[in-house]
């Protein structure tokens, strides 16, 4: 939708204003196609829930100031709210409302600085997600995406043979995969599918002890023994000080030669470099990357001459995991919760004296 168009909800907003209460808000949606790519989500919740909604498909950073200007709230997907951009809104903005379950790309310390709340959408794809990694993992082991590439230069040589010769085709029953991070509720959701496929699932922890066996049946190992026993290897844990490069070129040495990278995270999760490298020396088997790169989501674009475009043990996608109709209409609906909570003098429910989420 074009700018006009941002300005003709804007005015429709406007003429039934009056008749709302005078405590309600105004929100402005910076790229609202990052949510609405294919027109077929609905933002009526949203607009439900305050006075006034301008709609912006796209915005350039350097149009963010100007464009939250006389709005309390500003609705993000995604996109980096900088410290330097915090700092410049004006004192209209008073809540970030950021239409996803990450929120690393907003600077919480100048939040915090600016009194400016943050809210995020914690548990929205979790279906979504889990559904990601597990296709990933079902891809993989049957080489689907060497058959599909193969087809589509017009190779039938597996068609006209019938078999896959030595492309890697083999049964997940009895297979181990291990999620990083994977105690919570995607990792969870992956634990339980996998498990319903015959799969040991074994997980890291920072809060529970190695021996230890949830009641859903993940067991609690060390790190490094993860990365040695896993067939494969899915990361499920947030982008931070601690997580970034994870896993690098020490870690990618304990895998197995016929082990699997999936990550449907972050992509500065992983030492890209380490990863390339282990690749192109075949010292795993392959890896599904749904991000890449560093920064927050969604992945900044591959150059043309990035090795990874060259490698045929990598599947890439393009950030989907979150992006199936469902899982953006349900963030949608929750933002529009989460507004009207903080309407109701509710606070974000980031808490930024620590950085994380709160209960309400």
């Amino acid at each position: 939708m074009s700018s006009s168009a941002g300005r003709r909800i804007f005015q429709r907003m406007m003429s039934t204003t009056t008749s709302k209460s005078s405590s309600r808000l105004r929100c402005v949606m910076l790229n609202a196609s990052r949510l609405d790519y294919d027109g077929r989500i609905d933002f009526s919740n949203v607009e439900d829930s305050v006075d006034v909604v301008t709609r912006h498909e796209v915005s350039d950073p350097s149009q963010v100031v100007e464009r939250v200007t006389g709005y309390e709230v500003v609705l993000n997907k995604e996109m980096p709210i900088t410290g330097d951009l915090i700092r410049a809104f004006p004192d209209s903005v008073k809540l970030i409302a950021e239409a996803g379950t990450g929120y690393n790309n907003i600077d919480l310390v100048a939040a915090k600085e600016r009194g400016i709340s943050v809210s995020n959408v914690p548990t929205y794809a979790t279906e979504a997600m889990a559904h990601m990694a597990v296709t990933m993992v079902m891809t993989l082991s049957c080489s689907l995406a060497q058959q599909v590439s193969a087809l589509a230069v017009g190779d039938r040589q597996y068609m006209k043979q019938c078999h896959l010769g030595n492309l890697p085709h083999f049964e997940l029953t009895g297979k181990t995969i291990g999620l990083v991070g994977g105690l919570g509720t995607i990792g969870k959701r992956v634990a339980a599918m996998t498990s319903a496929l015959g799969m040991r699932v074994i997980s890291n922890s920072t809060s529970q002890p190695p021996g230890m066996r949830q009641e859903d049946g993940i067991e609690v190992v060390e790190f490094d023994n993860l990365l040695s026993q896993s067939d494969f290897v899915s990361i499920h844990c947030p982008l931070n000080e601690h997580t970034k490069n994870l896993i690098d070129a020490n870690a990618l040495s304990k895998m197995k030669p016929t082990a699997y990278l999936i990550n449907t995270a972050r992509g500065a999760i992983i030492d890209q470099d380490a990863l390339v490298e282990t690749l192109r020396n075949r010292r795993i088997a392959g890896a599904a990357l749904d991000v890449f790169g560093e920064g927050s989501a969604p992945p900044p674009a591959l150059p043309d001459d990035n090795p990874l475009w060259k490698l045929d043990n990598v599947v890439l996608t393009p950030h989907i995991g979150w992006q199936r109709a469902e899982s953006r209409q349900r963030v949608v609906n929750i933002c529009a919760e989460n507004i009207a909570a903080f309407s109701r003098g509710e606070p974000g429910n980031i808490d930024l004296e620590t950085g994380r989420p709160r209960g309400r």
